[in-house]
C-alpha cells in the first residue's frame, strides 16, 4: 500500500488509549509513521503500517478500549483517487472554498490546498481524525481548518466545492449523505467523490470524471489493487445520463 519512510518504532508499547482521549495529536504521532503512497508520492502523511499496534487492534479490542475505528490511520482508495484528481486537475478547486467531508487523515483537503484552493475546511466526527488532519496539513505546509463535527444535512452556503472519499460503505450513512449532497448539488455546489465500488454507492445521479488503479493491502481490501472511480454529482438528469471521461 505504501512506501515506508524510516520510522524507528521497533518494540513499540501497546496502544495507550488514554492518550487518544487526552492528547490526540500525540496519540497520532506515537501510533503512526511518515509514509508516502505510490499514487501520491508528493504528500507525506502520518499513517499506520502493519508494524504498528494500532493496525493490529481488532473490532472487539477497539470496543473494549472505547476507541472508534481508526479510519483516519489509513489512506483509503476513494480518498487517494480524489486527491490525485484534484492535483492533476487543479481548476476544480483553484480559488474556491472547499469542504473535505469525512476527512480522515486529511489527504483530499491537503491536495486541494496544494492545488490552490482559497480556503479548505475539513470535518470528521472522530476527534483523532481531526488531530491527524492537522498534523498532516502542517507536515505538508498547507493551511486547513479541521473541525470535529457532523455536517450531514447542514446547508453549505460558505463553500463552492465538496470533496469526499469512501463515504458509502454503510447504508444509513450512505442514504443520508446521498440525499444531503444531491441537495447541495442542486443548490449549485460542485460535489466530487471517490469510490472503489462500495456497496452503497448511489446507482444514479453520478457522472464519472476519472479512474485510477490504487495500490491497497489485503489487510484493508480484498485485493492489492482497487480500480477506483472519481465521480461528480450530476447537475440534472440529462447530465447524469452522459458517460464521463476517464483517465484510461
Amino acid at each position: 500500500m505504501c512506501e515506508h519512510a524510516p520510522m524507528g518504532n521497533e518494540g513499540q508499547a501497546p496502544v495507550d488509549t488514554r492518550r487518544a482521549l487526552t492528547d490526540p495529536r500525540r496519540f497520532v504521532e506515537e501510533n503512526t509513521g511518515i509514509l508516502t503512497l505510490p499514487l501520491l508520492p508528493e504528500i507525506p502523511l502520518h499513517l499506520a503500517a502493519e508494524m504498528f499496534p494500532l493496525w493490529q487492534l481488532t473490532e472487539a479490542e477497539l470496543t473494549d478500549t472505547g476507541l472508534p475505528p481508526p479510519f483516519w490511520a489509513f489512506a483509503w482508495a476513494g480518498g487517494q483517487a480524489v486527491a490525485r484528481y484534484v492535483l492533476d486537475t487543479p481548476d476544480v478547486v483553484r480559488d474556491k472554498r472547499v469542504l473535505d467531508f469525512a476527512t480522515g487523515c486529511g489527504l483530499i483537503g491537503i491536495a486541494a490546498a496544494r492545488a490552490g484552493a482559497r480556503e479548505v475546511t475539513a470535518v470528521d466526527i472522530d476527534p483523532i481524525a481531526v488531530a491527524a488532519c492537522g498534523l498532516n496539513a502542517e507536515r505538508n505546509g498547507v493551511a486547513i481548518h479541521a473541525e470535529k463535527a457532523d455536517w450531514i444535512g447542514r446547508p453549505l452556503d460558505d463553500f463552492d466545492v465538496v470533496v469526499a472519499g469512501d463515504v458509502f460503505y454503510e447504508r444509513p450513512m450512505a442514504d443520508d449523505v446521498q440525499e444531503w449532497l444531491k441537495g447541495e448539488r442542486a443548490r449549485g455546489l460542485d460535489v466530487i467523490i471517490g469510490d472503489p465500488g462500495r456497496t452503497y454507492l448511489p446507482k444514479d445521479g453520478l457522472v464519472e470524471i476519472a479512474r485510477y488503479c490504487v495500490a491497497t493491502t489485503r489487510e484493508l481490501e480484498d485485493t492489492e489493487v482497487r480500480r477506483t472511480l472519481v465521480w461528480r454529482f450530476a447537475e440534472n438528469a440529462a447530465q447524469a445520463a452522459l458517460a464521463g471521461p476517464s483517465s484510461e
